[in-house]
């Protein structure tokens, strides 16, 4: 896949905000700073992982040429050598690829997750109390951060609906195709005759919204102030300190009651706000980009079953890609990165090819 004539595009565009950033006077407009800075940062990140990919590439041209000599020592190290290149350009090749696309809305943001127990009563609250360990142990392997916002206990160490906040690199990149049904079958704990059940927990994975993202203004909110609660008033302050906020122009609803303190319910209960509001705009923006994707990957809508996990078989099936891995006691643990990737080479192949197909045919 030849992309030179798109870098070559890539390195004038360079060249101009280069100039764009000398102008003087370049920051009395701050919103329009920050977005050429912005793209200044990310063209300039693409223009040195393609050089990299170049030397990288060449590198392995000189050791193949090694490889072929007849001094079977330097042979041996040279295809060593080539099989470390070899991964480094499948990285590289795959990073030039996600630089040349146009920006997703949000993609370099962190993400906030909200859980809910779906079809299968008490079953439901334990797996997607289940659902939420798993991401919690991904996050720790991979060094991210999570905070809990807001949750909802059920009985048996179930949660009715939880709300967290995970931050790190490109996390919303990482986990946005998390977004839909999730399916679970396995004998309960609370089955007496050993029988399979079904039950399903809906989750949605939103890119963080910072206030100049959106605007909310004062007087479309209606800000309601409540008694917190939980099962036995355990991990909740008990005073009124759950806050219920309601966005009057779409209906939304916010409830938090997981911190200590009315402001600061509050504040979490309009960040959930904003981070849906610009999830509504974001797929607002991929159903003009393409409509074709929605039927690849699927929209992450909260009706739209994604996965399986059935445990009596050790198995995870991603319905949408056709993947399956017989290793759910390790996925359910957090190991769940072969299926993200998975997913995320599935749809970047599919907007490449949306995005340069006439280019790539071309060359």
């Amino acid at each position: 896949m030849d992309l030179s004539q798109l870098i070559e595009k890539k390195i004038s565009r360079l060249t101009e905000l280069e100039h764009e950033l000398g102008k003087s006077g370049f920051f009395s407009n701050v919103a329009y700073a920050r977005q050429i800075l912005r793209e200044h940062a990310c063209t300039k990140h693409l223009v040195k992982t393609w050089k990299a990919l170049l030397d990288t590439r060449r590198r392995i041209a000189e050791d193949r040429e090694f490889a072929d000599g007849t001094d079977r020592e330097i042979a041996e190290l040279a295809l060593a050598e080539i099989a470390v290149l070899e991964s480094d350009k499948e990285y590289l090749e795959r990073e030039v690829r996600i630089g040349l696309l146009p920006p997703a809305v949000g993609e370099g943001r962190d993400a906030i997750i909200e859980i809910r127990a779906g079809t299968g009563g008490l079953e439901a609250t334990l797996f997607a109390a289940d659902l939420y360990r798993m991401y919690c142990r991904y996050s720790e392997a991979n060094e991210l951060k999570t905070e809990t916002m807001d949750v909802s206990e059920s009985e048996l160490g179930g949660l009715k609906e939880v709300t967290f906040k995970m931050s790190g690199e490109v996390v919303f990149r990482r986990l946005r195709y998390e977004s839909g049904v999730h399916r679970v079958q396995r004998v309960p704990a609370t089955e007496t005759q050993g029988r399979i059940h079904t039950s399903t927990a809906t989750v949605a994975v939103l890119p963080e919204a910072q206030e100049i993202d959106i605007d909310i203004f004062p007087q479309d909110l209606r800000i309601e102030v409540c008694r917190a609660g939980g099962p036995g008033g355990q991990g909740v302050n008990t005073t009124d300190s759950a806050v219920q906020v309601l966005h009057v122009p779409t209906g939304k609803i916010v409830r938090c009651q997981d911190g200590r303190s009315q402001q600061q319910n509050k504040e979490r209960a309009l960040q959930i706000l904003r981070s849906r509001l610009l999830e509504e705009k974001r797929r607002e923006e991929e159903k003009k980009y393409s409509a074709h994707r929605k039927n690849l990957i699927g929209s992450g809508g909260r009706g739209e079953k994604i996965r399986t996990y059935n445990f009596p078989q050790n198995r995870v099936t991603d319905h949408r890609i056709g993947l399956t891995l017989y290793s759910l006691d390790r996925f359910i643990e957090g190991e769940i990165h072969e299926l993200i990737e998975a997913l995320q080479n599935r749809d970047l192949e599919e907007r490449v090819k949306q995005s340069f197909g006439p280019i790539l045919h071309h060359n």
